[in-house]
């Protein structure tokens, strides 16, 4: 299993392979479509997303130490977000994702190019994805 600053580094990578944001966005996208379908037991309420403009549910499991991330949402760019950070951090141990600078993933400049209300939806997302880990650590 490849470390967090492997995975940032791969994917910073991939993104400065796309010489505009409108390329950007179509990959994010994809990322979110081939997200595989998020368990039913983790599609509830309880697992909503607080302050983001489309329901993003985030539902995570502790298997073998390691945190394991499942999520979706009713928007695909949201989905595509979210599955940046499943490809960063499910799998990894709760000491690891707290250990993560994620604010490495702005080198990219997507804090930047997002809407405020994506935005705010990203750091939502970080922060439920943080908070699981403290709790499984």
């Amino acid at each position: 299993m490849s470390s967090y600053d492997e995975r940032i580094s791969d994917l910073l990578d991939d993104m400065a392979v796309f010489d505009d944001w409108t390329e950007r966005y179509e990959y994010i996208i994809s990322l979110g479509r081939k997200l595989p379908p998020m368990p039913e037991k983790y599609r509830k309420n309880s697992n909503l997303i607080k302050g983001c403009q489309s329901r993003v549910w985030v539902g995570t499991e502790l298997q073998g130490g390691l945190l394991i991330i499942h999520a979706d949402s009713d928007s695909l760019i949201t989905k595509g977000l979210i599955a940046l950070f499943i490809r960063l951090l499910s799998g990894l141990s709760p000491a690891d994702i707290l250990a993560a600078d994620l604010s490495k993933l702005n080198e990219c400049g997507l804090k930047e190019h997002l809407a405020s209300t994506r935005a705010n939806a990203l750091s939502s997302m970080a922060a439920t994805i943080l908070k699981a880990a403290r709790a499984a650590a």
